[in-house]
């Protein structure tokens, strides 16, 4: 659903389209320049930015009928059955009204969308993003609408608990993976506080990290559990946690059943996703979003790295001056 007629723009489709994609590309005011520069074009900032908010909020309107109208993505038996990893994790904007506030990012795609470049690196050469600026209340539905049609779901994430809480409530026969880079980031902070020799310290990681991929997890938290007792009573307690927060992931955590499974065990996708959907347009040098267009320049963004420029074409072949 359209809330403005486009027609007070007054200027073409293909204008239209070429100030939202340098919107979301640069700066407004680098936008003009890189505009007239190459097409003659003059088209201040103000203009470009409101095009791009404007298109970002059509975004969400339509998004959000689709979800009332539909209830979920429509997907081909193919891509039914076929393996789905998906992650979602946040990061902080700064916003005038309220300061920093988070956008919570999600990150969807095939295990046959990762091609293997070489022995030591794959490329990743499809995904479908989710993005919202607000509660995970009001974004979670946004992922369960890509999420819901598909059979074989594997989730990718750190250990925020409203994260995993999401996943047993909804998805409870998904395969759920604790981000193995997350959980040695852990095993290292410990380690920091256990061994005070450097060498030492990364020696036992060195040993744990390998344990934790070719040993089953009780071996690893054994491992753990063995460690002489400390004098310092904060170390221990550290212990204590850390065992905790093991445990309470060990399912997550059989990394070697899910390697010998050819699945992934890191999350480097979604680290990924935050610099390139988002930080890079929208941490620029001196940027104070307001709420309301924060949230449209994200819809541009996640737009525009899903592959899914067509729809911002159908606007704006349906909305010429």
């Amino acid at each position: 659903m359209l809330t403005q007629s486009p027609s007070e723009f007054s200027v073409s489709s293909y204008t239209q389209e070429l100030m939202c994609y340098m919107g979301q590309h640069m700066v407004f005011e680098d936008a003009s320049e890189v505009i007239k520069t190459l097409s003659g074009v003059e088209l201040n900032a103000k203009q470009i930015e409101r095009i791009c908010h404007k298109y970002g909020q059509w975004i969400e309107e339509e998004d959000l009928a689709l979800m009332k109208k539909s209830g979920q993505q429509a997907y081909s038996k193919q891509e039914i059955e076929a393996v789905h990893y998906a992650s979602v994790d946040g990061s902080m904007y700064l916003t005038r009204e309220q300061g920093w506030k988070e956008i919570k990012l999600g990150r969807i795609f095939k295990a046959s969308d990762i091609v293997e470049v070489n022995e030591k690196r794959n490329i990743l050469v499809d995904s479908t993003f989710v993005g919202h600026l607000g509660t995970h209340t009001d974004f979670l539905p946004k992922m369960e609408y890509h999420l819901d049609g598909l059979k074989n779901v594997v989730f990718i994430a750190d250990g925020a608990k409203w994260i995993w809480n999401w996943i047993e409530d909804a998805y409870p026969e998904s395969i759920q993976i604790l981000d193995f880079f997350h959980a040695l980031e852990h095993l290292c902070q410990f380690a920091k506080q256990y061994y005070l020799d450097e060498k030492i310290r990364n020696k036992w990681i060195d040993k744990q990290a390998t344990c934790l991929k070719e040993e089953d997890v009780s071996v690893f938290i054994k491992n753990i559990e063995v460690l002489p007792i400390s004098i310092n009573p904060k170390i221990e307690e550290s212990k204590r946690l850390l065992l905790e927060y093991y445990k309470t992931h060990k399912n997550r955590m059989q990394y070697k059943k899910f390697l010998d499974d050819g699945l992934l065990i890191g999350s480097g996708a979604m680290e990924a996703a935050h610099r390139n959907v988002l930080q890079q347009r929208l941490k620029l040098s001196g940027q104070r979003w307001t709420i309301e267009g924060l949230q449209q320049m994200t819809q541009l963004r996640v737009v525009y790295k899903s592959d899914k420029w067509d729809r911002i074409k159908k606007f704006a072949t349906k909305n010429a001056a």
